[in-house]
């Protein structure tokens, strides 16, 4: 990727993270399924309101809202769904941890779905020090407990990594469709809240809870505008860009933002082990980018000369 590509990838990061501890705020005075809900109508509310500012308007083809619709079940009605009910139970660092499986998934999504994504020598060995750091950042002991509400919690984050990773390689058909990233993104974000906010309205019934603390409001509007209106834009630019392997990179970064917000803002406590496994994301990370191996045949050609 270019420089300008890894700087988005960065501030998505940042804004993906921040989304981890904006929801462990959120889910302890707000049932999931409403946060889910707020999340994807309030940024549905805000890029609506953007198209006309920059001459836009959303496409009004069946083909193209059958795609939004689809996108947004697997970019948004599912994940959401599942992260948040699993940070009701976990802390926020852990679930942005977790989270990092997701561009492990992409590699074998992506090679399975696609003619131009294949999984080399590299990226595989990337993906296996990938999985390892996200094991370590768990830990044995919560890996080999017993199955319980916690274990349950992981299984739908990492579940949730997978429906991103389908979303990701699915999500490449807009560029081809000749829709922008921002179209896109408010079409998609529009679909899921069409689809959430009844979900929500039968199942949690918001309307019988105590009125949300200030701070919770807070954090609800910081995932409505900055975690998803915001990131989805940069997220399609990418996507668009530089494949869904690349963008899906995202994910082993933000548990640095994660992690370090839940241990400055909620308390959340860090352990060595976390830092060892977000070091081996890392190195599989930089193993998937494929810098390693041109440095070292860089070094290696030099030194002949």
């Amino acid at each position: 990727m270019s420089p300008a590509q890894w700087a988005m990838l960065i501030g998505l990061s940042i804004l993906w993270g921040g989304s981890f501890f904006f929801a462990g705020v959120a889910v302890q005075e707000v049932p999931p399924l409403t946060v889910a809900a707020v999340r994807a109508a309030g940024a549905a509310l805000i890029l609506n309101a953007a198209l006309p500012l920059v001459g836009l308007r959303l496409p009004s083809g069946s083909h193209i809202w059958l795609a939004f619709a689809v996108m947004g079940v697997i970019n948004n009605v599912i994940p959401f769904a599942l992260i948040f009910w699993g940070q009701s139970h976990i802390p926020s660092g852990l679930a942005s941890i977790l989270n990092a499986t997701t561009p492990l998934s992409t590699i074998v999504v992506a090679h399975l779905a696609t003619s131009d994504e294949k999984m080399a020598g590299g990226r595989l060995l990337g993906v296996l020090v990938g999985f390892f750091g996200v094991a370590t950042m768990v830990g044995p002991q919560m890996l080999l407990a017993g199955l319980g509400t916690d274990v349950f919690a992981q299984l739908a984050i990492v579940l949730a990594g997978v429906s991103y990773a389908c979303a990701g390689v699915y999500g490449r058909r807009f560029a081809r469709m000749g829709v922008t990233p921002l179209l896109t993104a408010t079409g998609q974000v529009t679909a899921s809240g069409l689809i959430l906010v009844p979900i929500a309205l039968v199942f949690d019934q918001p309307w019988t809870l105590p009125p949300p603390s200030l701070p919770v409001w807070g954090a609800l509007f910081g995932l409505a505008a900055l975690s998803t209106a915001l990131a989805y834009v940069v997220y399609f630019r990418i996507l668009a860009a530089a494949g869904a392997t690349n963008l899906l990179l995202v994910t082993f970064l933000i548990p640095v933002s994660a992690v370090t917000m839940g241990a400055m803002v909620l308390g959340e406590r860090l352990e060595p082990r976390h830092f060892v496994g977000m070091a081996l994301i890392g190195l599989g990370l930089a193993f998937i980018d494929g810098r390693p191996f041109r440095f070292i045949s860089q070094r290696i050609r030099a030194s002949r000369v």
